[in-house]
């Protein structure tokens, strides 16, 4: 079952080009750390500024390294139905365990669109599928009983990384998906609570930096122990609102720098941190020990 601390890994650029040496570096950073799974070509690794060559070619490095030892969640939505499908079949052939699809951004789709549009992808592909809500990224919140729907009709239809912070909306769908439907949470700074309500784990920015902590905390969460899991909660809540001082992958981008685990470089538009900005943000690390 889907389960766990999934990070949303960053991509290390170096002179505009991925930095492979630091992306193996990343992968066996998590792999030490005990991340539960990993995510590639997510948000936060600046997937729309990578081209289709990339994409392909970041998947085959990290796959290899990665395959048989943790789960492979890969980021394959769009908001064009048959480019999506193509990146779905590609991530799969490659050696995938979970494709990402996010809601079609900019269109602002109905509930009824976009009940068709997952339809359209679980009936072509036979493969795990995880929606991707965030609906602060694409203008459009897939609801609980169009989330609930797609999750009794199609088996492989999976989960759900809920980032829209809307916590009555995540009970509505634990309550009321089968049990075997994960949710994991998309929010940081609400993965306890999120979990507390029967969420199965989390798809972590902060786990960039603070891996051990998050699989920790998801751990605990699934054991139950919930009086240890909120110390730990209340302990990240400080670095998961610092992780969002600017739009992501911004400013964790500048924590794995300050750390040395990459070059610090971004995809136009993203850009580097503010200087006060980052002067919060350094304190904030040097506070976690971090470096």
């Amino acid at each position: 079952m889907l389960q766990g601390s999934f990070v949303a890994l960053v991509t290390p650029f170096h002179n505009g080009e991925i930095d492979y040496n630091k992306l193996e570096g990343l992968l066996q950073f998590h792999l030490k750390n005990k991340t539960d799974g990993i995510l590639l070509l997510g948000t936060t690794a600046e997937a729309s500024a990578l081209a289709n060559d990339e994409k392909e070619s970041l998947l085959r490095f990290a796959i290899r390294i990665l395959k048989g030892i943790v789960p492979i969640m890969v980021g394959t939505g769009s908001n064009n139905l048959n480019q999506t499908l193509a990146s779905t079949r590609k991530a799969f052939d490659l050696g995938a365990d979970y494709a990402l699809i996010i809601t079609p951004y900019y269109i602002k789709p109905t509930q009824q669109g976009l009940y068709e549009y997952f339809k359209a992808i679980a009936t072509k592909v036979s493969e795990p599928i995880v929606i991707y809500n965030v609906p602060g990224r694409t203008g459009v919140n897939i609801s609980s009983s169009t989330t609930v729907r797609l999750a009794r009709e199609f088996k492989n239809i999976v989960g759900i990384k809920e980032a829209s912070a809307d916590l009555i909306q995540a009970t509505e769908i634990i309550r009321d998906s089968p049990s075997d439907f994960s949710v994991m949470s998309g929010e940081d700074a609400l993965v306890m609570p999120t979990m507390a309500l029967g969420a199965k784990g989390c798809i972590s920015v902060t786990a960039n930096i603070l891996p051990a902590e998050f699989h920790n905390l998801t751990a605990l969460c699934l054991q139950g122990e919930y009086s240890k899991a909120m110390h730990l909660h209340q302990e990240l809540l400080e670095i998961n609102r610092k992780m969002f001082i600017e739009t992501n992958p911004i400013p964790v981008k500048e924590a794995l720098a300050m750390m040395g685990l990459l070059e610090l470089e971004f995809r136009l538009p993203m850009c580097p941190l503010l200087p006060a900005n980052r002067s919060i943000l350094e304190e904030c690390l040097k506070r976690y020990k971090l470096f």
